[in-house]
């Protein structure tokens, strides 16, 4: 029995949790692929010559993306009884899409071009920001989940970028 209890407590601490936990800092990097568009953040507007984030980050991916973070905590908050979950979803999202304008603005920076490859800042930028915005505010993880996060968030960046992809979300499969 305590086998039992020890295995479910680990299973739910370690996995469960922390895909709870950090899923409004996914959907709010997800939306921009769906709901992106139109209008350039950056107003085309430069920094030393190189615009400051490119013609892929705009204002609608922008607005959609916390929008999408915020309402996925609010539905957490609402199915699993944790009203902590959305003001956590604040901060996650808008952490996402920090970590995410900064990755676009330091390839610019580098005189990379919009939808080259950079890895590591392309995989783990949006969710080590998400993180960091809400390391404040509690509720982490254990660093099991923390690891299992970053694993996850490893496979599932291969996984949707190259399904977005094949199905000419994005134009490049990164």
């Amino acid at each position: 029995m305590l086998g039992n209890l020890l295995a479910t407590t680990l299973i739910y601490s370690a996995i469960l949790y922390p895909i709870i936990y950090i899923f409004p800092a996914y959907a709010a990097n997800g939306a921009p692929v769906l709901f992106g568009g139109g209008n350039p953040l950056d107003f085309k507007k430069k920094i030393n010559g190189k615009r400051i984030f490119g013609d892929n980050k705009t204002i609608n991916g922008t607005a959609y993306a916390l929008i999408a973070g915020i309402a996925a905590g609010a539905l957490e908050s609402l199915i699993f009884g944790l009203p902590y979950l959305l003001p956590l979803s604040i901060l996650l999202a808008s952490g996402a899409v920090f970590g995410d304008l900064i990755g676009s603005f330091v390839k610019r920076m580098l005189g990379m071009k919009s939808g080259a490859s950079f890895p590591v800042m392309d995989q783990y930028g949006f969710v080590i920001f998400a993180l960091a915005f809400a390391f404040r505010a509690g509720h982490l993880p254990t660093l099991y989940g923390l690891i299992f996060i970053l694993i996850i968030t490893g496979l599932l960046h291969v996984l949707t970028n190259v399904g977005a992809h094949r199905l000419r979300l994005k134009s490049v499969p990164w």
